[in-house]
């Protein structure tokens, strides 16, 4: 993130997007060269989060995001956009990093070097270039740096005690969600066919015409090998012009709701097995045979289990951290000093509830 985007941020997206508010707290007098001063926007049970903070979390977000914005009102949109999320993260953040410190959680200076090492490793970088990725890409001191992994370190150790040590899913369970939800695990009905094609273009004149009629009677003719008892894969290897010829004409196997309502139509009156008429197409004149066909049906239980295990697992997991962040911040002593951002934040909670909730 370049100087000038971060510059951007902290006169645009705080200072317009929500312009007036530090007018009204007096960090900034109005007079050109004026010296904005830190403030505070919030205290976590005295925990100042302020308004660098803010702005860092709004760079961190917009890069995980991959956003670059051309314009100045671009650059509002896209923030005023992210900030509800910027900061319920936050605070639920530093909540987790609070507790984590009550558990006596913090990260070693081994911890710290072995961190550093693996980031090394895994990226092919000497101890000079791991510095400039953390100083000039991050923008972040080392010591920044340090705070934040053990921030992502505390937060993941009360996770587990908290939530993931009391929350399981047997195989039992699973056999169960899997018979009460067999909608979710259909394999649609499908078909395979096989075709040849004998290429024929569309025209009036003698020879195009002329043209037509020989591919007819080379279709009349593939047609009648095939009725006769030769093999339609073969038949169309040597005779069929479509890219299929390859593969003995296969097409599929193909889900019916793909299958276009003409050759729907055309498969209603034919059995497995069955060779249908000629019908001409606009890329020439085409023999179908209804290879074979499945129909819908679930999924066997032994082949989704791992992934309903894994999937019911992480949906708990949520709900469990959702109720423990709750908890956590009615708990909490949560003291807003810009009140228009506190606004901004307690209508982001409301939303995530009701979405919860299904409101």
């Amino acid at each position: 993130m370049s100087n000038a985007l971060r510059h951007s941020l902290a006169t645009l997206a705080v200072a317009a997007l929500f312009s007036g508010i530090a007018d009204a707290q007096g960090l900034k007098s109005g007079r050109p060269g004026a010296q904005v001063f830190e403030r505070i926007i919030v205290k976590i049970n005295g925990d100042p989060f302020t308004q660098t903070d803010l702005e860092d979390a709004q760079i961190t977000e917009l890069r995980t995001r991959n956003v670059i914005a051309q314009t100045d009102a671009e650059l509002r949109a896209i923030i005023a956009e992210i900030t509800p999320d910027v900061l319920a993260e936050a605070v639920d953040t530093a909540l987790m990093v609070q507790r984590g410190r009550d558990y006596g959680f913090s990260l070693s200076d081994e911890q710290f070097q072995e961190i550093l090492t693996g980031i090394k490793d895994d990226n092919g970088l000497n101890d000079e270039q791991l510095e400039s990725a953390i100083i000039q890409d991050q923008q972040m001191t080392m010591l920044e740096f340090r705070q934040a992994v053990e921030d992502q370190m505390m937060v993941g150790q009360v996770q587990q005690i908290e939530i993931l040590n009391k929350i399981s899913m047997t195989d039992t369970e699973a056999r169960v969600y899997y018979d009460d939800n067999l909608d979710e695990f259909m394999q649609p009905a499908t078909v395979t066919l096989r075709e040849i094609l004998i290429a024929a273009a569309d025209g009036t004149g003698a020879l195009a015409q002329a043209q037509d009629q020989a591919a007819l009677t080379r279709a009349e003719q593939a047609r009648a090998r095939v009725l006769g008892g030769e093999d339609f894969a073969d038949v169309a290897r040597e005779m069929s012009d479509a890219v299929s010829k390859d593969n003995g004409g296969l097409l599929g196997p193909i889900v019916n709701s793909d299958l276009s309502q003409v050759i729907l139509d055309r498969l209603e009156t034919m059995e497995v097995g069955a060779v249908g008429e000629i019908e001409r197409t606009p890329a020439g004149y085409q023999i179908l045979q209804f290879a074979d066909e499945t129909a819908a049906a679930p999924q066997p239980y032994d082949d989704v289990r791992n992934s309903i295990m894994e999937n019911v697992f992480d949906e708990r997991r949520l709900e469990a951290l959702d109720r423990y962040l709750g908890t956590l911040r009615d708990d909490a002593i949560i003291e807003w000093v810009d009140e228009d951002l506190q606004g901004i934040y307690e209508a982001q909670i409301r939303s995530r509830a009701a979405a919860r909730r299904g409101d």
